[in-house]
């Protein structure tokens, strides 16, 4: 994949004129926010307004909000995931910090999410999860790539309904009932892994996705558009603040829900 030209490559040469836009720092912080308003929404919101119910559709109206403009952030970590894959010197290592920080947060989002009293609850496992479901996935389908086509295309399907049944079966960041955030991202994930060199094709592809998952993930893909392919890191070690920044966003919630 690497070295050939392709749209998005011809993307960053045009970017180049116009340094402005989105670097990978910028839709992490963008992403984190996002990210802080879904916890947020399940404890603060009702921590200082109310609890949300039908007798005050003020509230529910500020919670229901705040949980789907967070959804904005899905076609964005999925894209961030895509980099990092196509990237990375060692995907196990990488899907290694991935697995560790699933569990890491496993517990904080339980009590975001079902209360505090409930320190390990089965009914939804935390999205990040869903990353290391989907990096699985394109993992596995870069090692059928060079089969012969039949092969290749049936194995592809099959690996790809394999991570969504995971998803499901785990209700991988079971947002309600309305969205199984695992199993949007791997969807993400798999656009942007067989569209990466086609730019435009990938980012309606995308959209479209996003616009039929509730519309608020559709305004992700946008956010994507605005991308300059710049890591945009002033110290070698900002990348990995990144991986303590939402368990601590988890944290800080529950620990405000007590």
């Amino acid at each position: 994949r690497k070295g050939k030209m392709d749209e998005y490559a011809k993307y960053l040469e045009e970017k180049k004129a116009k340094p402005k836009g989105l670097s990978t720092f910028k839709l992490k912080v963008i992403g984190d926010v996002l990210m802080f308003l879904s916890a947020a929404s399940m404890t603060l919101v009702p921590r200082f307004l109310g609890a949300p119910s039908t007798d005050d559709m003020g509230v529910l109206t500020v919670v229901v909000l705040c949980e789907a403009i967070s959804w904005v952030a899905i076609p964005i970590y999925a894209w961030l995931l895509y980099m990092g894959f196509d990237r990375t010197r060692s995907w196990f290592k990488y899907g290694m910090r991935l697995f560790i920080l699933a569990l890491v947060c496993e517990v904080p989002y339980d009590m975001v999410t079902f209360g505090p009293d409930h320190l390990f609850d089965f009914r939804s496992q935390n999205p990040v999860f869903g990353l290391v479901v989907a990096l699985v996935v394109m993992v596995l389908l870069d090692a059928v790539e060079d089969l012969k086509t039949g092969v290749r295309v049936t194995l592809s399907v099959l690996l790809v309904i394999i991570g969504l049944l995971w998803d499901v079966l785990l209700r991988v960041g079971q947002s309600q009932a309305i969205l199984n955030i695992g199993s949007l991202t791997l969807g993400f994930c798999v656009i942007y892994y067989y569209l990466h060199r086609r730019e435009n094709t990938m980012m309606l592809t995308a959209a479209t996705l996003g616009a039929v998952s509730g519309i608020a993930p559709g305004f992700g893909v946008a956010f994507l558009h605005y991308r300059n392919g710049e890591l945009g890191y002033r110290h070698f070690w900002t990348s990995w603040v990144f991986y303590v920044v939402y368990p601590a966003i988890l944290l800080a919630c529950a620990c405000m829900a007590l």
